[in-house]
């Protein structure tokens, strides 16, 4: 496929390569291999000819771009492969050339091939997420005991750990792990009905044939042809979507974190990376860039694939030549953002002093729930409520700490004095006992997923590999 140098910089190397013209049309060719094999070995066709048509399915003996062009005038781009794999047979075997593509139709190879280069896709984002929960994982270790301000609604909330923050971060990505894997067992089927998906060609032998073909390209056998079934395939196309908005969550609170007037994160710098053409002074979040620019996009390639699933009869018009011109960009924007971040969790610089700079520049607010939560075990919820309403007011007109003004609260009142522990009232207002239930929480989810990455990790998808 042809990729555009805006497209380019967003996604991987490694990802193009998989969707590469040359790459998909091996795969058809693939496919035409094993097709012939398979009705050899059940007596369907000659084995001279399988072995004359297996002889020449190697892409890089064809024109590829002439096969692009030609598709355009035939509707589909395995008319004329299969017309210049005849061609090419003929040349050496011409008894053989009429056996080219026997009893299978053009969605069979092409939905074979997008089904074998997709599992190609699945590995490369399976190792990305891998890397990158690993990293997320270490970082929310390293730092359980971390104050920092969590914030709802874009504004300073409480104090949490910053720990349990990228555990957060972490949590949706061992889910969409897991996910990828099932869905993908049970999409990444060979494709083979023939004209309307009754292999009515090959006689009583068509299932004999499939399960050699998903023998020989590692697939799974389906029920039935799936060609206007495409329910399946297209829930592993939302759960790649569903992977790219939670690497978008991330990359917008690791952006807003790295924000100057912020500045409690940054991106790793050197070799000018994030640079700035007219400002030297700026760190750019280049990879927050990346993965916010593919969840971006990555919406509207999920409805196109959504609105394409009404298809006609058996064989669609129009919406299955829609999904496939969408299926691969879904692919290449997921791993551009995965990479992209796990170049940035790899070198994420933290700053836990400017972290309780922030926290501190707040006056003690947001301690306010937690200290109005010890004032009601002496003075009832509503009471303590209205109280720390009017001692949070007067902080902010005083430009005083909120401890300070509750400790005079405190001892100007008989009903508290006697009973509040001022030294415990004191506690409330620290920021790093103030993790505490954050980092347990963090600590008891992290383990578990922990667990669960590396699981993933020892065990490869029961789906059989060639």
């Amino acid at each position: 496929m042809s990729v555009s140098i805006f497209d380019s910089f967003l996604t991987s190397a490694e990802m193009i390569a998989v969707f590469d013209d040359a790459s998909v049309v091996q795969a058809m060719f693939r496919f035409e291999e094993a097709l012939a094999r398979a009705q050899a070995a059940e007596g369907i066709i000659p084995e001279p000819a399988a072995r004359a048509i297996a002889s020449v399915c190697m892409a890089h003996l064809y024109d590829i771009p002439a096969m692009v062009r030609a598709s355009r005038r035939a509707g589909s781009l395995a008319i004329p492969l299969t017309k210049e794999l005849g061609k090419t047979v003929a040349l050496f075997n011409p008894e053989s050339a009429a056996f080219v593509h026997w009893g299978s139709t053009s969605q069979d190879v092409i939905d074979s091939a997008m089904v074998m280069v997709t599992r190609q896709a699945m590995g490369l984002l399976d190792s990305g997420l891998e890397s990158l929960i690993g990293h997320l994982l270490a970082l929310a270790e390293q730092h359980l005991a971390t104050p920092v301000l969590a914030r709802t609604l874009m504004q300073p909330a409480q104090v949490s750990s910053f720990g349990f923050k990228l555990v957060a971060w972490a949590a949706p990505l061992v889910r969409a792990r897991a996910s990828l894997r099932a869905t993908a067992q049970r999409a990444l089927q060979l494709q083979l009905g023939g004209a309307v998906g009754t292999l009515s060609v090959m006689g009583d032998k068509g299932g004999a044939v499939a399960q050699r073909m998903a023998d020989e390209l590692g697939l799974a056998v389906p029920a039935a042809a799936w060609h206007t079934q495409r329910d399946e395939w297209v829930r592993l196309g939302l759960e790649v979507a569903i992977l790219t908005g939670s690497l978008g969550k991330i990359a917008t609170d690791l952006s807003l974190m790295a924000q100057g007037e912020i500045g409690e994160l940054a991106e790793p710098s050197g070799n000018g990376r994030g640079g700035s053409s007219a400002m030297p002074h700026k760190r750019n979040p280049v990879s927050c860039m990346i993965a916010l620019a593919a969840a971006t996009r990555t919406p509207q390639r999920a409805a196109a694939l959504l609105a394409s699933m009404g298809q006609e009869h058996e064989r669609g018009l129009g919406n299955w030549q829609a999904e496939l011109a969408e299926w691969p960009g879904l692919f290449l924007s997921a791993h551009g953002a995965v990479n992209a971040l796990n170049e940035a969790m790899a070198g994420l610089l933290v700053d836990p002093a400017r972290m309780r700079v922030n926290i501190d520049s707040l006056q003690g607010l947001v301690f306010g729930e937690a200290v109005a939560a010890y004032l009601a075990s002496a003075i009832g919820r509503p009471q303590a409520h209205s109280l720390m309403e009017q001692l949070t007011g007067a902080a902010v007109a005083n430009g005083k700490h909120l401890s300070e003004v509750v400790s005079e609260a405190v001892a100007a009142d008989p009903r508290l004095r006697g009973t509040i522990d001022v030294a415990h009232l004191q506690t409330l207002f620290d920021p790093v006992a103030a993790t505490g239930p954050a980092a347990t929480l963090a600590m008891r989810q992290l383990q578990s997923l922990r667990q669960s990455n590396l699981e993933m990790s020892n065990h490869e998808p029961r789906s059989p590999r060639p």
